[in-house]
């Protein structure tokens, strides 16, 4: 099946008319129809039902378009990335990084990094759930870690970034966001969203805070759904500070304790271009330029 089949397979189950189909396409309507039934014969089965009163998907076929919408999108966006790296760039660099307080870095780190580099490019890979396992494979080359998240692989080096201080979270006009530093005692009677895939640290910070104060509790499945939780006013949670969006809506308060959670950078070992070390450079330098920045 060529392209330009499924291009005329999507038109054709948008108007499902093979004249106006043919006509939108710039192609005449028998070399449609001949397109359409080859591929149907290289497929194995029908796409469209035909019949005196016009066409129509089949139930087949209509699942098919679906997954086939989606395959020629994907080939879009990647013929267009294709074009525009070939133009202005010779290398490219995959970089994990948390979506919500990087990006306040990240245009600084590649304004930066292009005067060193102006032929690489930057593609950032904002905390996809499979970061972990693209990085395992290869598929990125530096990668943003929390904790003990990597400890145990080998064939990785470790470059500190920075620690990232707790706060507690609230909606704006909560009481508890005047405070400038928050203790364990001002959240007597409040409800604190647990769980969510915490870190070792927060989870420490959580149990301390349930086992010595009067307050109540629920889990919450992940940042986000804690965030919505927040807004409905249901309760308040203590986060990693590097989860700030810093943005409007939500108020971040210190919490006052001990822990930090330590964030790193990991690249391959085997992977020795030195534009991926300037870059690591470049992002150390921004992250400790900005050392004030709460995170």
């Amino acid at each position: 099946m060529t392209t330009k089949q499924i291009d005329y397979i999507l038109e054709l189950s948008q108007v499902l008319n093979f004249n106006r189909a043919a006509e939108n396409l710039f192609t005449s309507q028998p070399t449609l129809t001949y397109q359409i039934k080859a591929v149907e014969e290289e497929i194995g089965f029908l796409i469209f039902n035909r019949s005196g009163k016009g066409i129509s998907l089949t139930p087949a076929g209509a699942q098919f378009c679906i997954s086939l919408r989606v395959f020629r999108e994907d080939l879009n966006k990647a013929i267009e990335q294709g074009q525009n790296f070939s133009i202005r760039y010779q290398e490219d660099i995959k970089i994990s990084l948390p979506g919500r307080s990087s990006i306040y870095f990240l245009p600084e780190i590649i304004r930066e990094f292009a005067n060193i580099r102006p032929q690489t490019s930057i593609s950032p890979i904002f905390f996809a759930p499979n970061a972990m396992d693209l990085f395992l494979r290869n598929e990125i080359d530096i990668f943003y870690g929390i904790g003990d998240q990597c400890k145990r692989i080998s064939e990785i080096i470790e470059y500190p970034l920075f620690e990232s201080h707790f706060y507690l979270v609230t909606k704006t006009d909560d009481p508890l966001a005047q405070k400038d530093l928050i203790h364990m005692e001002d959240l007597k009677g409040r409800t604190l969203m647990v769980g969510g895939g915490s870190p070792p640290p927060l989870r420490a910070i959580q149990q301390r805070i349930i086992n010595t104060i009067p307050i109540q509790y629920f889990n919450s499945y992940d940042h986000e759904t804690t965030l919505t939780n927040i807004a409905s006013d249901k309760g308040v949670c203590i986060s990693p500070g590097f989860l700030n969006s810093h943005t409007p809506e939500f108020a971040w308060i210190p919490f006052d304790c001990a822990e930090t959670l330590p964030c790193y950078l990991y690249t391959h070992k085997n992977n020795n271009r030195p534009e991926i070390k300037e870059l690591l450079n470049t992002i150390t330098d921004v992250y400790q330029k900005h050392d004030g920045f709460p995170l």
